[in-house]
């Protein structure tokens, strides 16, 4: 019997996706990436904001047609979006024969060979998930040489435009020692780089019996790792302290890449976001990472439009732009939903205006990351070798550049090894990507 996987969303989807998947195969399931000879499909969703929603559902009623035109006897849909519409979503979408809630995944097999005893939806508490381990089997989704490690799920915080603490839970943090074990295994199999994520990356530990941090995490995963990268990803502005990035700072296997997203940096916006720090604090926060962590990379996510943003709280949100120069920026138009604490407040921005907002924004931005690029060319830099999509051209990251967030680097080259790593000089920039030659390999 064969089964075929989608997931859509975020990096965490992902891990959702391959443990449900090793899960499948250790049931003897075999796995296809043809869903015309699948006999279940498995559609893992995202439901974080409308147009996620709208994909998700476009997905389900597409991969339905393989009930139709293919041998597929079961469609499962699985994580945020029925997590998210729970009962009302089994009408909506007759083609599925069972959801599955982000508190479920565990159940996948018993979903897939029909065996679960639940009429269209099984939704249990999402604080009660069975926090993946090192001992589940695992199918690597992503390329071999880069793994996700999730060390927690859920959320503490309460944000008002954001679902996440309904859909995943209060945090629940994975023991240090079985997040080793998982590493440990990662890295025999040829990893060359690790990437710890979670809903707040910053605040794993705090809520364990024996509470550690991510300080000490990344410390021993730095000693067990070798001359192989280390990064962390999704992390708070308000639970990333001095010793944390003096640590990034001493350990050159842990990449100086600090993934803080802000949102905003309007006092009056960021009380309606809940977010709790100031314009001040992440001025005095962004300076001394930099004064820390010569080599420090800047990576932030803002909101743009959110209820009740004038033009002024835009016009302070551009001016840190360009005062902060990150090295990467991610924007996004505020999207409303019903569920939101968000919803109820005053003053919605048109979206015209939130579009008109993003556009300068991105335009600030893409002028900044041009002038950061260009200060590369003529530097030598440790490259990921991670594809070749033709003769003689390699594409690659340097620590600077995370996987499918930020920029690339293309190399002209001979043959060179995928997943392997190699010293590249820059010797050209563009707005986002670089260009390099190589020197010798790793």
């Amino acid at each position: 019997m064969k089964v075929y996987l989608i997931y859509l969303g975020c990096v965490r989807n992902l891990v959702d996706s391959e443990v449900m998947l090793g899960r499948l195969i250790q049931a003897g399931w075999v796995i296809t990436e043809n869903p015309a000879e699948a006999d279940a499909i498995i559609i893992n969703t995202c439901s974080f904001i409308e147009s996620a929603i709208d994909e998700s559902v476009d997905t389900i009623l597409e991969s339905a047609k393989f009930k139709k035109i293919g041998v597929c006897q079961r469609l499962i849909v699985t994580g945020c979006l029925p997590e998210r519409f729970r009962e009302e979503i089994v009408d909506s979408l007759p083609e599925v024969d069972i959801f599955l809630g982000t508190g479920a995944f565990d159940k996948i097999v018993q979903a897939v060979d029909g065996s679960l005893n639940s009429p269209g939806c099984f939704l249990p508490d999402p604080n009660q998930i069975i926090l993946q381990d090192s001992e589940i089997p695992r199918l690597r989704l992503s390329s071999s040489h880069i793994a996700y490690v999730k060390v927690a799920e859920g959320c503490n915080r309460h944000c008002t435009y954001c679902i996440i603490p309904k859909l995943r839970g209060k945090q629940k943090s994975r023991c240090s020692e079985d997040i080793l074990a998982e590493a440990q295994h990662l890295l025999s199999e040829g990893t060359k780089e690790l990437i710890l994520v979670a809903q707040d990356t910053t605040s794993y530990g705090k809520d364990l019996q024996s509470p550690t941090n991510l300080e000490r995490l990344l410390k021993s995963l730095s000693s067990i790792s070798g001359e192989n990268w280390l990064r962390f990803l999704y992390g708070y502005p308000d639970s990333i302290d001095d010793t944390l990035i003096q640590m990034i700072a001493d350990r050159p296997n842990i990449c100086s890449y600090f993934d803080l997203p802000i949102q905003h940096v309007s006092e009056s916006v960021l009380i309606r976001m809940s977010r709790k720090y100031k314009r001040d604090h992440l001025y005095k926060l962004f300076d001394k990472i930099r004064l820390t962590a010569t080599d420090a990379v800047l990576r932030t996510t803002v909101i743009v439009g959110f209820p009740g943003e004038t033009d002024k709280d835009f016009e302070t949100l551009l001016n840190f732009i360009k005062d902060i120069r990150f090295d990467f920026l991610g924007v996004f138009v505020y999207s409303d939903s019903e569920d939101l604490p968000s919803h109820g407040l005053s003053g919605h921005v048109p979206k015209s205006v939130a579009r008109e907002r993003y556009d300068r924004l991105m335009a600030c931005q893409q002028q900044i990351s041009l002038e950061i690029n260009q200060k590369y060319i003529g530097r030598i830099f440790k490259v990921l070798i991670e594809s070749s999509p033709e003769d003689k051209l390699y594409m690659g990251r340097t620590y600077f550049q995370a996987p499918e967030v930020d920029g690339i680097t293309y190399i002209q080259s001979e043959k060179l090894q995928i997943g392997s790593f190699a010293n590249v000089r820059i010797t050209d920039a563009l707005e986002y990507d670089l260009i390099g030659e190589v020197l010798w390999k790793t």
